[in-house]
């Protein structure tokens, strides 16, 4: 309405002013032609105007139908969703009565096994009130048999155990005092592990061959030779007894010298090879040996010495250690043995800061008397010693060769690390053949020491033969009878076994229940 109003007094001022530019013409003609100007302006206005309200009238009816619209949906959402929430109460509620009918099946099944367990305690009460009458009845059956009562009995038992305790006791004080006296020697323990731990050797323990394999037994008739020239030929030439048997395709080396065996084997090698086999060809093959062996022995003492730092050694006693390369000592290689010795009395010696020079040239020393021990009299220490001092060894290289198996009195430190580091080298499992045999020995006399006893199920050696662990099967025994079993195996192994040092006897009683969750 105010637009309305706003139009008409626009027209009117329009008409008036136009009246006014009218100035020439008439002022009748002019009023009417403002007049029809002005009815003009005013019924536009008014078109405009009822546009305007139509327009209006249509924005608003609009504005509502969007309103209801909107209301509409959210009602539809709220309804909907008011719908999901019923559902999944449902189904909560549901699960809440499966959950209550599972619970009532497990607490049915409970009660089920809670009745069992009370019919099977009941059973076992039984069965315990059985055994204690039997056990009462064995009991005043042994008090008549004995004449003694179980007063008597349980105080003999008391001292026997008391005894046994004394007995307990006294090795206790004992032990402590050998682990007192062992800690004093810590520090050496410590060292000599540390040596082996730090040496790294593919060690072979070759041993002397004395067997020579042939292509074929044809070759036996051609060493013989006509009516044996050949044989004598080479039995003179290297000084060993050849023996042909019926073993096929070998003969066999016997004597004393290891070194002369190997010369004649390297001598039968090349005349098989060359194929001329007769005495005088014979002794210039064994003589060609003779001096390839005297380089190669050269070079593998010159090898052990540059290996190991050690200068200024005679050039004869470089070819006796090179000579050691042909001298086993129970399977193991002495050359092998003595750069061994020679490593740990070195890493010994710089542990406790003494001379490792030194050291290491007596240990790789310390065996050179058994490379003439076949063609001297006395035992390899006194030859070696003698060697020693014969191509200008020192004084204390002399003494710890000559001491090294405790024959003597050792004069310095490094003379006890190389007796140390020999009993390391020789004394290790595995190394010699006698040494593993003895260990494999007692390593099964142990095992069977333990299961010589009622109610031992396994029992296993370990830690290198140090401690024996026993599994005792625990329906035959209890603990307290496993305990006891203990202290009768140790005391067998005690009466029966030789050993070094102490055994552990460890006895394991166990009980396993197995179930299945299905």
């Amino acid at each position: 309405m105010i637009e309305y109003v706003a139009l008409l007094i626009a027209g009117l001022a329009v008409g008036v002013g136009l009246g006014l530019m009218i100035k020439g013409k008439s002022a009748a003609g002019k009023i009417r032609t403002a007049e029809a100007e002005a009815v003009r302006i005013v019924a536009a206005a008014e078109r405009e105007a009822e546009t305007k309200r139509k327009e209006a009238v249509l924005e608003v009816k609009d504005k509502l139908y969007q309103a209801r619209a909107d209301f509409e949906r959210e009602t539809r959402d709220k309804r909907q969703e008011i719908q999901n929430q019923e559902r999944r109460l449902t189904q909560k509620e549901e699960g809440i009565e499966k959950k209550i009918d599972v619970i009532e099946k497990r607490e049915a099944e409970a009660a089920k096994r809670e009745r069992e367990l009370a019919a099977r305690e009941k059973v076992a009460q039984e069965k315990e009130e059985r055994y204690e009458n039997g056990l009462r009845e064995q009991r005043q059956m042994l008090e008549k048999i004995a004449s003694m009562t179980a007063e008597e009995a349980k105080r003999q038992l008391m001292v026997a155990m008391e005894d046994e305790a004394k007995y307990e006791a006294a090795r206790t004080i004992k032990r402590i005092e050998d682990e007192a006296k062992e800690e004093a020697d810590k520090k050496a323990k410590n060292i000599i592990s540390l040596a082996i731990q730090r040496y790294s050797s593919d060690y072979v323990a070759e041993a002397t061959v004395s067997v020579v394999n042939l292509p074929n037994d044809e070759m036996k008739g051609r060493i013989i030779g006509r009516e044996g020239r050949n044989i004598r030929a080479l039995e003179a030439a290297t000084g060993i007894d050849l023996i042909i048997d019926d073993t096929p395709e070998a003969v066999l080396l016997s004597c004393y010298d290891p070194l002369r065996r190997e010369i004649a084997k390297l001598t039968i090698e090349r005349l098989i090879q060359d194929g001329r086999i007769h005495p005088a060809r014979i002794e210039e093959i064994a003589e060609k040996v003779k001096k390839d062996l005297d380089i190669s022995m050269k070079e593998e003492g010159e090898k052990a010495a540059f290996d190991l730092a050690i200068h200024n050694i005679h050039p004869d006693v470089i070819k006796l250690l090179g000579r050691l390369k042909y001298r086993t000592s129970y399977g193991q290689n002495v050359l092998m043995h003595s750069r061994e010795v020679a490593y740990f009395a070195g890493v010994m010696a710089a542990e406790l800061g003494v001379d490792q020079k030194l050291a290491r040239r007596a240990g790789l020393l310390h065996d050179l008397g058994k490379a003439v021990d076949h063609e001297v009299e006395g035992t390899h220490p006194t030859i070696g010693g003698d060697l020693a001092k014969k191509y200008g060894e020192s004084q204390k290289v002399i003494n710890a060769i000559l001491t090294h198996h405790g024959d003597g009195e050792a004069t310095s430190v490094e003379a006890v690390l190389v007796a140390a580091a020999d009993a390391l080298s020789a004394g290790r499992p595995g190394v010699r053949r006698e040494t593993l045999e003895s260990y494999l020995k007692r390593l099964e006399q142990l095992e069977a020491a333990a299961n010589s006893f009622k109610g031992v199920e396994k029992s296993y050696a370990i830690q290198a033969g140090r401690e024996i662990r026993i599994i005792v099967k625990p329906e035959d025994l209890s603990d307290a009878h496993s305990a006891q079993l203990s202290r009768d195996i140790a005391k067998k192994i005690e009466q029966e076994l030789a050993y070094p040092g102490q055994i552990k006897v460890t006895v394991v009683r166990e009980s396993r229940y197995v179930e299945y969750a299905k």
